[in-house]
């Protein structure tokens, strides 16, 4: 049923979706586009330069990547309440994002020390393969 999702396209195109979602969320944001296309320079430059570092650090952890689902998916949830008129205050937003780094930080230091991280397969292979 969802072995379309081990494919690189699926990946690709997941990311692309999730970077115009950024871009939106930007222009939701602010009414200057120079700070826009800054933002989005930034964030693209930052990206590049950090993406081996960052997909190292998933691998060896790789429980950040269900925390960074969640954040996506609390975000989502504000952008929806806030398009139909509830104001979710950020402070909120923020704290439940703090917290949950925090513990996750709690918990990749506490498997530092009890054990070696799970080992993750890179790639899905369907059932005909």
């Amino acid at each position: 049923m969802f072995e379309w999702l081990a494919s690189p396209e699926a990946w690709m195109a997941l990311g692309t979706l999730i970077a115009l979602d950024s871009i939106l969320t930007a222009v939701g944001m602010t009414e200057h586009v120079s700070i826009m296309v800054i933002a989005i320079l930034v964030a693209t430059a930052v990206m590049v330069f950090l993406a081996k570092a960052i997909h190292e650090f998933v691998q060896r952890h790789p429980t950040v990547k269900i925390l960074a689902l969640a954040f996506l998916l609390l975000i989502g949830v504000v952008l929806i309440a806030d398009g139909m008129g509830e104001a979710v205050p950020k402070g909120y937003l923020y704290f439940a994002m703090a917290f949950a780094v925090f513990i996750e930080l709690l918990n990749i230091r506490y498997r530092k020390v009890s054990a070696a991280p799970v080992q993750l397969h890179e790639t899905l292979k369907g059932p005909g393969a």
